[in-house]
């Protein structure tokens, strides 16, 4: 009896092994428009990417606010 449960638990484990490596993985970015190599592309700038909001612009958050210190001192920013 022991061992038919263990056969039936890796045989499950194996069916979700294999069952979520086939959900396919398309790389580090979620969206296209994130990858640098894409941001030349018409889909990632504007009018285009607009309606759903994948621009580049709107994917990647840089704020020009920051006070960087690049003489070693402190930040009193």
């Amino acid at each position: 009896m022991e061992v038919m449960k263990t056969f039936r638990n890796l045989s499950l484990i194996s069916v979700l092994i294999f069952s979520l490596a086939g959900c396919g993985y398309q790389g580090f970015y979620r969206y296209p428009c994130q990858n640098p190599d894409n941001w030349e592309k018409a889909e990632c700038n504007p009018p285009i990417c607009e309606a759903s909001g994948t621009c580049t612009k709107d994917m990647i958050k840089i704020d020009t606010k920051i006070d960087i210190d690049t003489t070693g001192g402190t930040n009193n920013g």
